[in-house]
């Protein structure tokens, strides 16, 4: 052929800079796009090989080699796809954007279709010009008679054409990087971007170091093959020593072992059969874990994991593993890998993948994506969401199974999953609808329900009668009453509540163990779907079931009595004080705090906005009650002017404080030196 050359077909005015520099994010993206590009050449050969236009040598192995120079700055990609002819290189380098795979997608669509090809658009390989100064291309096509063609650019609009010397069928780019980017012509940072982008492209893929210090390793010599390359045969002696025989003479003695000392084998970076291609009846429990452990990095054992596979309406494959974890809700990281045909595309998509399960580790690969011409992002599809509806789907038909067949895994399983699940009933009302009858409650047994079973266990609420007047049965028609809720009584704080669960269980009563932080909107959401049921954590209120029988009026004044004394004591002018005969003689103070001015706080807190003076926030709603059964109590009540009254007072207030939240750091320190003083008190 004759020497030539020209200005590329540009089809959009600039747009060479823009792939430069805009199109990617990720400058080390263009691994990926020269080897999918050679993924796609290889397939392209293997189809034409199915459809019998061209034949596949007797050793034909697909495979692409990487080979990095850093004396001469280079990175060098070689495949043994179907190459290009002259006019090719024309047609597909030359005109930028025209899409070789969709052209070759267009003319064998109903031949062959049993593999995938990666590249949809005809940009991949100039990201080439954002780590290299100028690229080289040898190339030989698989039609007979072709001849090989040399192609090289600096980076700017103009190229040179000619003649190669390449003598085997396929196509190698050489790459003359750039100063910036000398980086790409070191083995551990390109192994690093091989093993990010093409841990499972669907070809072998081999990386060496040009010019490096050959490895050997010595095998036994009968699995030596004909792709070896021997260097020596090499006998060893037998590291067993020789036992005597019964007789006392020498034993059997062993022979020698024969090696084989070869080159050492390449060893492919791709995965090319990933496990999320099998079947999940084919896969093994061993499996999913050592796959787990590879891909992720996190050597505890998932909890379980869901294998997705889909032919219809859209191709999708994949598999979630719920981690196990040991840190609060908001601390929970996952990572989701989305592929397309075995490439690697980005983590965490929210477009394909539920938020909530974006807590969850796991692989996604979707050829049908609708991707930008980039491949770094998707284009905004309708189809997107059905993706994302389906997998949202099988989560839950996964999670309601289990409780369904194996209840027994599912509750063990339960404390670590239950983030993931209420986050997704807050996030997605399709997948709480699926999954709300499986939500499992621990109680202060230990004992796991869901809610429906645990309000069984529950009395049915007392309804209270209406006093009708004499004469007035007929002035107006019955009204309908409003059925009474069912009260679930919970705790948040296992040690700080201590107090309070105690006197539940005197009582035998029982609550319910919600100690995540998602838990306080989590049961916001479900009262707001029932309403048969209400939530209220134990430190509240008191229920009558702690109280005797007093007398009111005795009860008021003590009450009023024990307000002014308080008050003056403790300097708190707000502070809201009841009076009551607890069963529980042994409790003397106890904080109580509405269920609503709690959660009332507890979003305050979230914004921020506890700065408030005085008692602030964190008194809001607060009662401190005083239990007229306890000899402290009734000691302040008849000794009110004594010199020691006060020091009782605030010691009660404060003890109240610390079964109920956590004391300040000067509030503690006050405390401590109270406490010092009253012991010396003893001391006396």
């Amino acid at each position: 052929m004759t020497n030539e050359q020209g200005n590329l077909a540009i089809n959009s005015e600039n747009i060479f800079p823009i792939i430069k520099k805009w199109l990617y994010s990720d400058h080390d993206i263009f691994i990926r796009e020269v080897i999918s590009n050679g993924c796609d050449a290889i397939t392209k050969r293997k189809k034409l090989s199915l459809i019998g236009e061209t034949e596949l040598p007797d050793d034909y192995r697909a495979k692409i080699d990487v080979e990095v120079n850093p004396e001469d700055k280079t990175i060098t990609f070689t495949d043994n796809g179907l190459g290009m002819t002259a006019d090719e290189v024309k047609e597909y380098i030359n005109q930028i954007a025209f899409s070789g795979a969709a052209d070759f997608l267009e003319k064998y669509k109903d031949k062959a279709n049993d593999e995938q090809i990666i590249g949809h658009f005809g940009l991949g390989f100039y990201s080439v010009f954002m780590v290299a100064d100028s690229a080289e291309i040898h190339t030989l096509s698989y039609r007979e008679g072709a001849e090989a063609v040399h192609w090289e650019s600096d980076g700017g609009l103009t190229f040179e054409m000619g003649p190669s010397e390449k003598d085997t069928v396929g196509t190698q780019i050489i790459l003359h990087l750039n100063e910036d980017s000398y980086e790409f012509a070191n083995e551990y940072r390109v192994r690093e971007v091989l093993e990010k982008y093409c841990s499972f492209m669907p070809v072998e893929i081999f990386l060496t170091k040009a010019n490096a210090e050959p490895e050997y390793e010595t095998i036994p010599s009968e699995e030596v093959t004909e792709e070896d390359t021997v260097i020596e045969e090499v006998v060893e002696e037998p590291k067993e020593e020789v036992k005597e025989g019964e007789d006392g003479e020498e034993g059997e003695k062993k022979e020698p072992v024969k090696k084989t000392k070869i080159l050492k084998r390449p060893v492919s970076l791709s995965d090319i059969n990933p496990l999320w291609n099998k079947h999940p009846n084919e896969c093994t429990e061993d499996e999913y874990k050592e796959f787990y452990r590879k891909v992720f990095q996190d050597y505890r054992e998932p909890l379980f994991w869901i294998h997705l596979n889909m032919d219809y309406p859209f191709n999708l494959k994949g598999i979630l593993y719920f981690p196990k974890v040991n840190l609060e809700y908001e601390n929970i990281e996952g990572m989701i890998k989305l592929y397309n045909n075995q490439v690697f595309i980005a983590d965490n998509i929210k477009e394909v993948i539920p938020e909530f399960l974006l807590l969850l580790k796991g692989v996604i690969d979707c050829p049908d994506l609708p991707l930008n011409v980039s491949r770094s992002a998707l284009q905004n599809d309708g189809f997107v969401k059905k993706i994302s509806d389906y997998i949202t789907k099988k989560v839950a038909d996964k999670l309601s199974g289990m409780c369904k067949t194996d209840r027994e895994n599912y509750e063990k399983y339960w404390d670590d999953i239950s983030p993931f699940i209420k986050f997704g009933c807050l996030k997605d009302e399709k997948f709480k609808e699926k999954i709300k009858e499986y939500i499992l409650f621990k109680d202060l047994q230990d004992k796991y329900s869901t809610l429906s079973e645990y309000l069984e266990t529950l009395p049915e609420p007392e309804v209270e009668a209406e006093v009708v007047e004499p004469g007035e049965e007929d002035k107006e028609e019955p009204q309908e009453t409003e059925t009474p809720k069912k009260t679930v009584y919970y705790v948040t704080d296992l040690q700080q509540q201590s107090q309070y669960i105690n006197m539940f269980r005197e009582q035998e009563m029982n609550a319910v163990v919600l100690l995540h932080n998602i838990d306080q909107p989590f049961v916001s959401s479900l009262e707001a779907g029932d309403d048969a049921v209400k939530f209220q954590r134990i430190d509240a209120d008191l229920t009558e079931a702690f109280k005797e029988e007093g007398d009111e009026e005795q009860l008021k004044e003590e009450t009023e009595l024990l307000t002014e004394i308080f008050k003056k004591a403790t300097g708190r002018d707000n502070l809201e004080i009841k009076v009551e005969k607890l069963k529980n003689d042994k409790v003397s103070s106890m904080i109580t705090m509405s269920e609503d001015a709690r959660r009332m706080q507890d979003m305050m807190k979230m914004y921020a906005a506890n700065g408030m003076g005085g008692m602030g926030m964190s008194d809001m709603g607060q009662t401190l009650v005083l239990n007229a059964n306890h000899a402290l109590v009734q000691y302040v009540l008849e000794h009110k002017e004594e010199d020691n009254t006060d020091l009782i007072c605030k010691q009660l207030y404060d003890l109240a404080l610390i079964s109920h939240h956590p004391l300040e750091a000067d509030k503690m320190t006050e405390f401590i030196e109270r406490s010092n003083e009253i012991m010396m008190l003893l001391a006396k």
